[in-house]
């Protein structure tokens, strides 16, 4: 896992990559997921939505783990 990033001159920590991406594969998946209709089976889609994303990135930065 990086320390800290220099993005144009200002440092920002390494979870920021991790979180940006997590984005990325989240609307992707998110996409995807509502486009089968399966939001609607669940209670709480918005609950639903939010563990999926921290799933997203919980995994991106595990799996880089060293």
């Amino acid at each position: 896992m990086l320390r800290e990033l220099s993005i144009f001159g200002a440092l920002a920590p390494s979870l920021l990559l991790y979180f940006l991406a997590a984005i990325l594969l989240f609307v992707i998946l998110d996409q995807v997921i509502a486009l089968f209709g399966i939001y609607r089976f669940l209670w709480h889609p918005a609950l639903a939505r939010f563990g999926i994303f921290l799933c997203l990135f919980s995994v991106l930065v595990l799996s880089t783990r060293t």
